[in-house]
């Protein structure tokens, strides 16, 4: 059925400007955004399959369905959304500006006040970098004496052990922005954000390089999708 054809007040973007956001569903939201269907799919339809679980091949390969909801859509990139029939260009490229809209807005607020000040929004902003990444990339916080972001870097892709990733280069990078302390991050694209004891052991060698040049590590957060864990907060560093 299309919007038009539904009662007043069960028009998604009438009921949001009535009632607010929060009464509406997640397919309602993305249904605003979306604004049209295609031939014999309704654009509630539409919105309710990009929400749906993805179907997977006996190799773990994606090959139908949606993206598992909200949190999966806006992990996924421009490549990704182009496999779902109905999503042409301007609407691919209107949720992928979405989502970096999300990315700036977090970015701002990390850099205008004390990043621990908010420790979901660090969490949040490094899923929306990291977490869709179908390789491991290793990526630094670099972070003021007042604990304000000044720049996000990614420093190194593949998989990461202490010789994959090199303490100099981390050094060098703090040193030029001047940096008082860092948050370590870095993906698991497997889906699992538990640290392994690779990823214990190159906090411990980042920590003590880093520690010679007076530059503290807050922490090192680990992301996937809809996922974040602070290994400080266990302890870990």
């Amino acid at each position: 059925m299309p919007l038009k054809d539904l009662p007043f007040d069960a028009q998604p973007r009438e009921k949001l400007l009535a009632r607010g956001p929060a009464a509406l569903s997640d397919a309602e939201l993305l249904a605003i955004l979306l604004r049209t269907g295609m031939a014999g799919k309704g654009v509630l339809q539409l919105a309710q399959e990009l929400l749906d679980e993805p179907q997977r091949d006996a190799g773990g390969r994606i090959t139908g369905g949606g993206f598992g909801g909200m949190a999966g859509l806006l992990h996924a990139g421009a490549a990704d959304l182009a496999r779902i029939k109905g999503l042409g260009p301007a609407k691919r490229a209107e949720l992928v500006a979405v989502l970096e809209l999300a990315r700036r807005a977090l970015a701002q607020q990390l850099r205008e006040r004390e990043v621990f000040g908010t420790p979901g929004a660090v969490k949040h902003y490094l899923q929306l970098h990291l977490a869709a990444r179908a390789h491991e990339v290793f990526a630094v916080l670099f972070l003021d004496s007042q604990n304000r972001l000044l720049a996000m870097e990614e420093l190194f892709r593949g998989t990461l052990t202490q010789t994959s990733v090199y303490p100099r280069e981390v050094v060098l990078r703090a040193l030029q922005h001047q940096a008082a302390a860092v948050v370590l991050a870095h993906n698991h694209p497997s889906g699992s954000v538990q640290p392994s004891r690779a990823d214990e052991a190159l906090t411990q060698t980042l920590k003590a390089a880093l520690a010679l040049v007076d530059v503290r590590v807050l922490d090192h957060v680990i992301v996937a999708p809809g996922a974040a864990l602070s290994m400080a907060e266990q302890g870990l560093v």
